[in-house]
């Protein structure tokens, strides 16, 4: 069973006031810190997709050199999340004819600090389910990595023009499994200046808990 992970990172940070995912981030960019997370695990593929002409991005993934990271920057730059996946499932399809049973993990770019150990618990879960939607929590919120099974990709097209992906949740005919977790890192996203700070003091208190860090 094949997982693949896609990465929308179109975005244009107007809440940071800055291009936020080549931001320093306690030594790494914040594109940084997840992709080479994701690296980690046993993902076929991982998909950014991001808007032509931003360059700095493109330098900035091509020097991490990762193995299995593939770049979507589409002709027309994607207007939200749901357009970026749908190019990033059309790249995946092309090169891979995934099975309906095979997976993908959809992450955000501006989720920086995911825990690896919480992931590979996550990956575990969605290998032993059976369910279309596996969505981590924490505290009783829902969180990312979100786990989609191929099988239901081609119900993107049925979600109306005014909604997102978060529309499948509430679909007929597919089943959501809600796994609890014991790290608050599938919480923190960067929109504003302030959750630079947050973000920043969650690296600090982690490295201050882990022996030798």
């Amino acid at each position: 069973m094949s997982l693949f992970a896609i990465v929308p990172a179109a975005g244009l940070s107007r809440r940071m006031g800055q291009p936020k995912l080549v931001m320093d981030l306690g030594g790494k960019t914040v594109i940084e810190r997840l992709l080479t997370t994701l690296s980690l695990l046993s993902v076929d593929e991982t998909v950014v997709v991001f808007r032509r002409g931003d360059e700095e991005l493109t330098n900035v993934i091509k020097a991490l050199g990762l193995p299995n990271v593939h770049t979507v920057q589409p002709d027309v730059d994607p207007p939200d999340m749901r357009r970026s996946v749908e190019h990033a499932v059309e790249a995946l399809r092309g090169r891979y004819a995934p099975q309906t049973s095979d997976g993908w993990m959809l992450i955000p770019a501006d989720y920086p600090v995911l825990d690896p150990s919480t992931l590979a618990e996550l990956v575990a879960a969605w290998e032993a389910t059976a369910d279309d939607i596996l969505i981590p929590q924490y505290g009783g919120k829902n969180g990312h990595p979100t786990f989609l099974r191929w099988g239901i990709t081609e119900r993107i097209q049925e979600i109306p023009d005014d909604q997102g992906l978060n529309w499948l949740r509430t679909a007929t005919g597919i089943s959501i499994r809600q796994v609890p977790v014991g790290s608050e890192s599938i919480l923190f996203d960067l929109d504003t200046p302030d959750d630079i700070q947050r973000v920043a003091q969650f690296i600090e208190s982690s490295k201050r808990a882990t022996p030798g860090s």
